[in-house]
């Protein structure tokens, strides 16, 4: 089975659509960029421009017309996608491949429960951090947290490191913070920490870059191909923050065999459903947690709270404290949100089958009269 090299294809990607055939999936492409409704894949052949939702697909072989396959899940960039044919026997997506990771986080207003897929089957998360404006110690935990979950590994990039003469002190608080996470400085106009990084992302592996706009993701990238892939633009000197260069998820060839994928700038980072990431991020709390006295230690005023002694001895920093229970009270809103919808959906469809039932008995008894 042959695919798309320069974005990713490798033989553990064959045996995965090995693994998953589809009725009418003819060629293997991965999804380059998903917009609201057109799909840029590429094939062993080169990119393709495919509509989305897809026009229908044909039904199999003697089936009825009204048998044919419903429309495959919304792609986004990253996917891996069996290609077929539409009924115009155009080509269109026919299935989408489960995810071997996912990066996801809570759409962005306030009310809402569902998340938001960034980017699929990545192996590397790359969290920008530029040295050029204070650094968000939530947001970087944050981020950190989602992307542990995702099932990628995440990496700390510090970018802009030839611009400000605080690059260590930077360096120094981002490797504390993220223990157990690597950290690479770099600097895109100067060439420096470019080699480092890309021993981080070996051929046929995706990196994905998440920071804020003006962070220098655009730069970096323009570095890493080695030509002008993303425009750049100026940071305001009042805020440090830069316009959005980069309009929506694409794939991008790294002549080293890698593939890189570049986000808009993410301002916020709601967690969702990110359990595992937590643990991952805090698991010094978990061993503390382990220790008190009492299982259901609420870690407030209980006698013998491992917590309340670290935060005492200063072993344990009252801002990391602060900040895991910041993001439990999150998840557990979330949660909660969740729960309601899921309730409400419910309620929706048992109405709906009730409505439906008493329909057809009202008609049963209309035909018997008959």
């Amino acid at each position: 089975m042959s695919g798309p090299v320069r974005y990713g294809f490798t033989e553990a990607v064959a045996l995965r659509f090995a693994a998953h055939p589809v009725d009418g999936g003819e060629v293997p492409a991965r999804v380059v960029r998903a917009d609201r409704n057109r799909v840029v894949a590429a094939t062993v052949d080169g990119l393709m421009r495919l509509p989305y939702p897809p026009a229908g697909r044909h039904p199999a072989p003697g089936a009825h017309p009204a048998a044919a396959p419903a429309p495959p899940a919304v792609p986004t960039a990253g996917d891996w996608v069996w290609l077929g044919q539409n009924r115009a026997g155009e080509p269109a997506i026919v299935r989408v491949l489960p995810r071997a990771s996912e990066l996801s986080r809570k759409r962005a207003y306030e009310a809402s429960s569902e998340a938001q897929v960034l980017a699929a089957n990545i192996d590397v998360v790359g969290v920008i951090v530029p040295v050029d404006r204070p650094l968000t110690h939530n947001r970087l935990e944050r981020t950190l947290v989602a992307a542990w979950d995702s099932g990628a590994t995440p990496l700390v990039i510090i970018t802009k490191a030839d611009l400000a003469d605080i690059a260590d002190d930077v360096v120094g608080k981002v490797i504390l913070q993220a223990a157990g996470v690597d950290v690479v400085t770099t600097s895109a106009e100067q060439g420096d920490g470019l080699d480092e990084l890309l021993t981080h992302v070996l051929p046929g592996r995706t990196l994905v870059l998440l920071g804020p706009s003006g962070a220098g993701k655009s730069t970096l990238i323009n570095a890493l191909a080695g030509h002008d892939v993303q425009s750049t633009g100026n940071v305001r000197a009042a805020d440090g923050r830069g316009r959005h260069t980069t309009t929506s998820r694409e794939l991008v060839p790294l002549p080293n065999g890698a593939v890189l994928m570049d986000t808009p700038g993410v301002r916020g980072f709601g967690l969702f459903d990110a359990d595992d990431g937590m643990g991952e991020m805090f698991g010094d709390l978990e061993e503390l947690f382990g220790k008190c006295r009492f299982s259901d230690c609420a870690h407030d005023k209980e006698p013998g709270c491992a917590v309340r002694a670290a935060l005492e001895d200063e072993s344990l920093d009252t801002r990391r404290w602060a900040s895991y229970l910041k993001l439990q009270r999150e998840l557990a809103a979330l949660n909660r949100r969740h729960d309601a919808a899921a309730r409400r959906a419910y309620q929706r469809e048992w109405h709906q089958k009730v409505a439906v039932a008493g329909r057809s008995q009202r008609a049963a008894e209309r035909y018997g009269k008959r």
